[in-house]
């Protein structure tokens, strides 16, 4: 079958612009391929070649099809040469200027030509400003690398024509991508959906709460993403993350949600920008990062006995999660003078549920329990500044008896896992409220975009809406600050109990 757009041309022929060639040669489009550059047009057909011989190597082309496919690539002298294309993509260097220029140039070179640009946070509506036909252009954003990453996100400005839309979200699909429809909102989907991962654990980190490498082992290991924030921003650098953060949170007028963090402006400034450099959050060698050991469980030779809060989180389970690990469960209506006093919070810091409940803040842990136990791979517990080293110890011990990781972390307004998912949760339901992208393609692209175990609404699901809310609503106290607001749309699935993917809005 003969994909939508037969002739294209690719402007620019960075990673970006190569692997955007590469997948549409395999469809059987034929790409002319342009670069400023002398000689970068060249190298790029160089390097995709290559590339198919180490498919075919591995077994995932056939030998004839390296030929094929080299024959739909072709070299263009200059911008005139892509007269006759059907589709142009701009894929060069993302600032303004740089591609309002070359759309101007390609809209006299190639009158009949939809337009496209690969941008992935400037504004659509923007770069067409300049154009004399901007209802041709339209944002088409991949991810890299382009091959392996299968959505694209098309995004119309306030001009483009529908029928342009239409065309390119069918030929994502001839692509064999999936293709996720955005409003031309800062950060589209992806990145403005992504805020809610980094930013938080950066807040997290800068408060002293936990290290990089805990943070990092929590969010994995509770939650189940592949990657933790500081992982995931070494990988991608700093020098591409940290302008996106700043970008985001000026367009959208220094919305307190997307606030950027000075970690990562230092970390910029001294060329710490992650495993390309070297170093970044993590020390690496031969490519691999150097992590800090886990720390060893404390041995406690007479464990105290141990009274749970009746207004812990999913009570019965972790008292049943107690008795399971041979723990000495008291059942008065308070704890004796022995007793390690457990806590289970959504929202609330452990020093303000032990004044609140009058408990002994020194004999009182905390124990995450947003998600249920048996659904994780580490178990986190929190303590309060009067918590004994004692009874900070005898939990750890307690809680590892089963062979299960347990972190322990610093006090806080809501643990690691509780203030990474509720953020996470909240600016994916006010981009619904917005009106941003449908819920569903907002799933898509977050799980295959971001490689999240999940999209953002199921997340909210799984933990449940109502806890969600309240540990927004208990965060907002404990910190005075808007940017733990719920949105509109989480307010109300959350106050009727509906799945928060129940209808598209």
């Amino acid at each position: 079958m003969k994909p939508h757009f037969e002739l294209i041309g690719i402007v620019g022929t960075g990673a970006m612009g190569r692997g955007i060639a590469q997948i549409a040669a395999q469809a059987g489009s034929t790409v002319l391929l342009f670069d400023s550059t002398p000689g970068a047009a060249q190298a790029a057909s160089t390097a995709l070649q290559a590339q198919w011989h180490t498919l075919a190597d591995k077994g995932h082309l056939a030998a004839g099809d390296i030929d094929l496919f080299t024959s739909r690539l072709r070299l263009a002298a200059d911008m005139q040469e892509l007269s006759d294309c059907e589709l142009v993509i701009e894929a060069v260097t993302e600032r303004m200027e740089a591609k309002q220029q070359v759309l101007r140039t390609l809209e006299t070179m190639a009158p009949k030509a939809v337009l496209a640009s690969n941008t992935s946070s400037l504004s659509i509506t923007a770069l067409g400003a300049s154009l004399q036909r901007p209802a041709q252009l339209a944002g088409f954003h991949f991810f890299n690398p382009v091959p392996l990453m299968k959505v694209v996100e098309v995004i119309p400005g306030i001009k483009t024509a529908p029928a342009v839309v239409q065309a390119l979200q069918q030929y994502a699909k001839d692509l064999g991508h999936t293709p996720v429809l955005a409003q031309d909102t800062p950060g589209f989907i992806v990145n403005h959906a992504g805020r809610g991962y980094g930013t938080e654990a950066l807040r997290i980190a800068s408060e002293g709460v936990a290290d990089f490498a805990t943070i990092d082992r929590i969010l994995r290991d509770q939650v189940g993403f592949k990657l933790g924030p500081f992982e995931l921003m070494d990988l991608t650098g700093l020098d591409v993350s940290h302008p996106v953060m700043e970008s985001i949170y000026h367009q959208y007028y220094e919305e307190p949600r997307y606030r950027p963090s000075v970690i990562t402006a230092q970390r910029l400034a001294g060329g710490l920008t992650g495993r390309e450099a070297g170093e970044g959050f993590y020390v690496y060698t031969d490519g691999k990062a150097v992590l800090p050991g886990e720390p060893p469980v404390p041995v406690v030779e007479e464990m105290p006995p141990v009274w749970l809060s009746p207004r812990a989180s999913r009570r019965m389970e972790l008292l049943m999660l107690l008795k399971n690990l041979g723990a000495k469960i008291e059942t008065g209506q308070s704890p004796s003078p022995a007793a390690l006093t457990l806590v289970a919070p959504l929202g609330f810091d452990i020093t303000t549920v032990a004044v609140v409940e009058r408990l002994d803040p020194a004999r009182t842990v905390g124990i995450d329990m947003l998600l249920d136990d048996a659904t994780t791979k580490r178990r986190v517990l929190a303590t309060n500044p009067a918590t004994r080293t004692d009874m900070r110890d005898a939990a750890h011990a307690l809680f590892a008896r089963d062979g299960k990781a347990v972190s322990v972390v610093r006090d806080s307004g809501g643990f690691v896992t509780q203030r990474v998912v509720a953020n996470i949760v909240n600016i994916a339901t006010d981009m619904c409220q917005q009106g941003i992208c449908s819920p569903r393609d907002l799933e898509t692209a977050v799980t295959i975009g971001l490689g999240y175990p999940m999209g953002p609404l199921a997340l909210g699901n799984l933990c449940g809406p109502t806890n969600v809310l309240e540990v927004l609503f208990n965060m907002q106290t404990v910190y005075g600050d808007t940017r733990y607001r719920p949105s509109p749309w989480l307010r109300r699935r959350g106050a009727i109990g509906l799945s928060l993917l129940h209808e598209e809005e």
